[in-house]
């Protein structure tokens, strides 16, 4: 399977990279800095390419199989999240390519509180909101968009490095956690379920989420 990562030097998109080459796919690595080449693996093919731009997008995916957005913006620029979706969306539309993307778990249903989202349950930090509405308008432009085949992951409440088991429970629109209310799922795990879903898609033009 050929594979485009965008993001492919971040804390997600690497560990996606890595899952895909261990599984013998072709992976064409995309980062925004060329400087971040020396970073990615030696089996990835690199490229230089901004993902808000819809037509370096469509050129890039060109030929691909999935492309998969992993970017995230840096703070104080987080609108940019929508304006990459829509650019991604429309790219991967033109080339004929699947889109994966990496979300927000901010949309989430909390199981048990009779429909409040995560980032409206009293406990949620302050800081991160801003990120989580703009992985709101994210999933909203998947949500609007008419032409690609999408499929949105949301991560559960903590995602962080950690093992990779190569297990995962799948959930769709409320948070996965565990029996002690635990929502969480390492990066490596996360790479695992986006790449299982790459091979065997179970998920078009809809949201799904993860956890143990």
């Amino acid at each position: 399977m050929r594979i485009t990562v965008f993001g492919a030097a971040g804390s997600v998109g690497s560990r996606v990279v890595a899952e895909a080459l261990s599984r013998g796919h072709q992976v064409t690595a995309v980062v925004r800095d060329p400087s971040r080449f020396a970073g990615l693996p030696e089996a990835a093919v690199p490229r230089a390419g901004d993902a808000s731009d819809a037509a370096a997008v469509a050129r890039l995916s060109a030929g691909q199989d999935v492309v998969v957005g992993a970017t995230r913006p840096a703070p104080g620029r987080e609108s940019e999240l929508a304006v990459v979706a829509g650019a991604l969306l429309a790219g991967t539309a033109e080339a004929g390519a699947r889109l994966l993307l990496v979300g927000g778990a901010g949309s989430l249903v909390v199981p048990g509180t009779g429909g409040t989202t995560v980032i409206d349950a009293p406990d949620f930090p302050a800081d991160w909101r801003s990120i989580a509405l703009a992985c709101g308008e994210q999933f909203a432009a998947c949500r609007a968009d008419t032409r690609a085949d999408w499929a949105y992951l949301s991560p559960p409440a903590v995602l962080e490095p950690g093992v990779r088991t190569g297990t995962y429970r799948l959930g769709a629109d409320e948070l996965v956690v565990d029996a002690d209310g635990n929502s969480a799922i390492s990066m490596e795990d996360l790479a695992v379920a986006l790449i299982d879903e790459a091979e065997r898609p179970r998920h078009h033009r809809v949201r799904f989420t993860v956890g143990y």
